[in-house]
């Protein structure tokens, strides 16, 4: 499972040719959830507060490279790497 991105103790990462709808998994200690590219909702799973407030504001950072990233990962290509918050 490919790494995207990793900051503040949250991991992100993406499975090589994962189900519908496009997501990507964060990580954070015990936690993980499952999160909708689209729209940055909670397809399943949850984290504490302060770590989801933080992914969904990488994720309005990254938006774009994270749909470029599912595009790649679900034909089997590398999805890439994505930058950090700072």
């Amino acid at each position: 499972m490919p790494r995207l991105s990793e900051f503040y103790g949250i991991v992100i990462t993406m499975y090589w040719r994962d189900h519908a709808p496009p997501h990507y998994h964060a990580s954070y200690g015990d936690h993980e959830a499952l999160i909708v590219i689209d729209d940055a909702s909670v397809y399943a799973g949850s984290l504490p507060r302060r770590a989801m407030r933080l992914v969904r504001e990488w994720h309005g950072l990254h938006q774009d490279e994270l749909a470029a990233a599912w595009e790649r990962a679900r034909t089997r290509v590398e999805p890439g790497t994505i930058d950090p918050l700072p």
